[in-house]
């Protein structure tokens, strides 16, 4: 494993205060690799025998039942993904894969479980980390719930122009398709929802997003931190 990538997972979270030599005996069982776009990483039901980590690139986690699919979330860097199997030693809920090329620290769930028995400090930060995902999922499911499908695309327009520098033009960050699974729409409804923004000071082109009239738009969206802050 390069320094670097050990210096990036170091300085997680959910590593950043556990003990140096827990943390060393981390890192002997760890291995890095390199994937190329589209290449699944985890299969839904299968043993978590892995605790991801993605350095670089991104990851789609991505769900099925009955010849449907659609996309839970997307993992970009740094960040760890699966935890809560990886603790409870349970099948993974969720498949996985990569959205373009990427590099993933793979640690034996094993040995993070080992740790996270003996070490206080990591322990803690394994409780903290799985409640903010669980309090990401709840933001989910009112997301879903409570707002509208204009209203859904409206919001991810806000967050993602705020995470990429807040000027007016940007770009959507996921395929359209991708971008409708993950907003809970099929991907006539997102096309419906794209023009009906038209109104509301957006353009979006392919994906290009310009965003003309930003307070025209957050009327529409009316964010809340409730639902949209993931630091809240």
């Amino acid at each position: 494993m390069r320094e670097t990538d050990r210096q990036e997972i170091r300085h997680l979270p959910l590593f950043r205060g556990m003990d140096s030599n827990n943390f060393d005996r981390l890192m002997r069982g760890a291995y890095v690799q390199n994937f190329p776009p589209q290449v699944d990483l985890l299969r839904e039901g299968d043993p978590s025998d892995f605790l991801h980590v993605l350095i670089n690139g991104s990851a789609e986690l991505f769900a099925n039942w009955n010849g449907r699919e659609t996309t839970m979330s997307v993992a970009r860097p740094v960040s760890t993904f699966i935890l809560a199997a990886t603790i409870q030693d349970a099948p993974w809920l969720m498949s996985g894969r990569t959205l373009e090329k990427s590099r993933i620290v793979l640690l034996p769930s094993e040995d993070v479980r080992a740790v996270f028995a003996e070490d206080n400090v990591f322990a803690r930060a394994v409780v903290s980390e799985l409640a903010q995902c669980y309090r990401g999922v709840l933001k989910d499911a009112k997301n879903l719930k409570l707002r509208t499908s204009v209203e859904r695309l409206a919001n991810y327009l806000l967050r993602w122009q705020a995470e990429h520098g807040g000027g007016p033009t940007f770009q959507l960050g996921l395929e359209k398709r991708r971008l409708a699974a993950r907003l809970g729409m099929t991907p006539e409804n997102l096309s419906r929802s794209i023009r009906a923004l038209q109104d509301h000071g957006v353009q979006i082109n392919g994906t290009q997003v310009e965003i003309t009239d930003h307070a025209k738009l957050e009327t529409l969206a009316v964010p809340t931190p409730l639902i949209d802050d993931p630091r809240c």
